[in-house]
């Protein structure tokens, strides 16, 4: 058997827009795999998901997901997704601008 095909989008956000966005990417389904990044691509998080767990495993995580948050000025946040890569999935920045 083949294994299943997945693609990766990436995010850059402000510190005050990243619960936010996970609980959006989350709500949506089809995510495999979190992985959220600061500024010098520096993994600070590495969230493992799977259909049944993702109930169970949000609340706590999130209360972690907050607290980095609340230490970073922006991040990246990685997606990995399930399934076939839609035309048009651009890498997107929302939230506070980097600075120059």
């Amino acid at each position: 058997m083949g294994e299943e095909k997945s693609y990766t989008e990436r995010f850059k956000l402000g510190g005050d827009a990243v619960l936010g966005k996970v609980k959006e990417v989350v709500h949506e389904g089809n995510v495999r795999r979190l992985i959220i990044r600061n500024e010098d691509e520096r993994i600070l998080i590495e969230i493992p998901l799977t259909v049944g767990a993702v109930g169970v495993l949000i609340a706590p995580v999130a209360a972690a997901i907050g607290a980095i948050a609340a230490l970073v000025t922006h991040c990246t946040i990685e997606v990995e997704r399930v399934g076939e890569k839609p035309p048009e999935t651009p890498e997107t920045t929302e939230g506070t601008p980097p600075p120059a």
